[in-house]
Order: structure tokens, then sequence, then C-alpha cells
């Protein structure tokens, strides 16, 4: 497998979408950039990354107090994710993540837990011909908090079935390493395209 895991008696894995099954984040970023520029705000690639992992509403909002905006939050979300699922058939997934997942199939409960919406995790994962291999997908709107906090790790490991404790999180961003271990579990970083040669 080309992504090491720490050793540990794992019980249940739980993954996060974009970025770290899905290579979408590139997609995600043009489906930015296109939203956006109907309402003339400009997205920093370096910006874009760099919030990986946080809420569209978030996003939003942060970019209308920086750039003097007032876009329509849920309108612009809706046509980002529109722009994003029309890019879906040219995402592969993330080298190494797709192994584990094929491993742990049938041997552990397997999950997705994400800051997407529901429609979008479920897009991505059709897209990819995965979505039956995961018993439960936790997405945006379905929990209190956001990553970093541990909100969404601990529904997904309840949903499991499992202890957190003996969950195995892979994440690629740094908000999402922090909300799994906040819920006591072990995380594996997922590194971005260009650290794995992209």
């Amino acid at each position: 497998m080309l992504l090491p895991v720490p050793d540990g008696d794992y019980q249940a894995y739980l993954f996060d979408c974009d970025g770290t099954i899905t290579d979408s984040m590139p997609a995600h970023y043009v489906a930015w950039q296109a939203a956006l520029a109907e309402w003339g705000c400009v997205f920093p690639e370096d910006l874009f990354y760099a919030w990986g992992g946080r809420p569209v509403a978030d996003i939003v909002a942060s970019l209308n107090a920086d750039q003097g905006l007032s876009m329509p939050v849920h309108q612009v979300a809706e046509r980002q994710e529109e722009l994003f699922r029309a890019g879906l058939p040219g995402i592969t997934g993330v080298p190494g993540v797709l192994e584990h997942i094929e491993d742990a199939y049938g041997r552990l409960p397997i999950g997705v837990v994400s800051g997407s919406t529901r429609l979008a995790v479920t897009a991505s994962l059709e897209a990819l011909g995965l979505l039956d291999r995961f018993e439960t997908l936790v997405c945006a709107g379905e929990y209190a908090r956001p990553k970093p906090f541990p909100d969404a790790y601990l529904l997904g490991a309840s949903l499991l079935g499992v202890d957190p404790g003996r969950c195995l999180a892979f994440e690629d961003t740094e908000l999402g390493v922090q909300a799994a271990v906040a819920a006591g579990m072990t995380a594996v970083r997922v590194p971005p395209p260009w650290e794995r040669g992209l």
C-alpha cells in the first residue's frame, strides 16, 4: 500500500471525501472560481487550500467580509455544487487511499465523514464506483459543529458502533486531522497532489 498507517488494532476506518478518497479538490476549485466570478469575487488558490475543510457558508461569509461583497450564501453554495457536479466525470481516486478502502471492505466497518453535502459526497463516490463500500456517510448539516470540532467523527464512530479510540481516520486537511484527533482517533494525513508527484 502506498499510504502507511500507524500500527494499531483498529476496528473501523473513517475517511474524509474530498482530497482524501477523491482527487476532487482541483474540480472544487474550478467550480468555486466559476461560481464566484459571477459575483466579481476572487478566491486565490493558496487560500482555497488553506481553508480546506471549512463549510461553504463560512467560506462565502469570509470572502464577503474580506472583499466588501454581499453574495447570497445559499445561492453561491448551490451554484458551486452544480458546477462541481458537472465536473465529476473527470475526477479520479487518490492512490494509496483506494487500496485501504478495498482492503478494509468486508473486513472492517468503514464510513465517510465529510464537510461537503450529502448530495456532493454521494455524487463523488458514485462517479468512482465506491458508494457501496461505505456503511455510513456523515455529511455537512448532519452534525452541530464543523471540523476541527470532533462532532462529525464522533457521529461517524457512533453510527458504526465503534469506540472512537479504535477508529483510524484518513484526512487531507489540518482541520480534519484536528477533528479526528479531538474525537480520540488516530489520524493518517493524506498528502496533497503536489506532494504525491501529480
